[in-house]
């Protein structure tokens, strides 16, 4: 799958290329976040692996000032800084137990500086196998759950993506993308986008027989 990973950090995460689904209302909350109008300071979202849960972070953090932090991040990027006005700390449940106490710390200070804030986990906040100090102020803002796309809201944004891109495809692509590949987003939009470079090169529509010449060419993984 390392093919795939290269080929979707040419991705940038947006809002705008994030397919909301039944999650629309947190996506225009965030929204407002990303110009610091929101009405709520604090935002937990929390979801499945592989429901969007980083994009949305990291899309985030492409409206500055913002800071993007996660578990493998360095100790100074837990220390607040006047200059920043929105924190978003990805996958929570993975700090080790020293960045928990660093986290609760800045948590404060986000708090008494009325910034922004957005932190991610894999459950709720009630039962986040963290310390209880910071496990109580996950629970400060609004909790949203993010849920999981349908194959068939999947299947509309990549149609979506198809139409926005004007990309040629055949009928039974998408299908196929759906039931043969990983099925998280990020993913399916990187192949779609690799599909694209490769048929505008080749100067030929989008069909299982182009998907499997790229997969041929170690362009694509096997499908499974």
């Amino acid at each position: 799958m390392q093919l795939l990973l290269d080929i979707s950090t040419n991705i940038p995460p947006s809002l705008d290329n994030f397919a909301a689904g039944k999650n629309e209302e947190l996506v225009a909350l965030l929204r407002q976040i990303a110009t610091r109008k929101a009405p709520e300071h604090a935002v937990y979202l929390w979801g499945e692996f592989a429901v969007g849960k980083t994009h949305l972070l990291q899309a985030l953090a492409l409206c500055p000032p913002a800071r993007y932090i996660d578990h493998t991040s360095d100790d100074a990027d837990f220390l607040y800084d006047e200059k920043t006005t929105l924190y978003l700390l990805d996958d929570c449940q993975k700090l080790s137990p020293e960045k928990q106490i660093a986290a609760f710390n800045l948590f404060n200070d986000i708090q008494e500086n009325k910034d922004f804030l957005v932190v991610s986990g894999a459950t709720p906040a009630s039962i986040m196998p963290v310390r209880d100090d910071l496990r109580s102020r996950l629970s400060w803002g609004i909790s949203y759950h993010l849920h999981k796309l349908t194959d068939q809201e999947k299947m509309e944004a990549l149609k979506k993506m198809t139409q926005d891109k004007g990309i040629p495809m055949a009928a039974d692509v998408l299908p196929f993308l759906i039931t043969r590949y990983p099925r998280d987003m990020r993913t399916l939009s990187a192949i779609l986008d690799a599909l694209d470079r490769y048929s505008l090169q080749t100067r030929r529509t989008v069909t299982l027989p182009l998907l499997r010449e790229m997969v041929q060419a170690n362009q694509l993984p096997l499908p499974g």
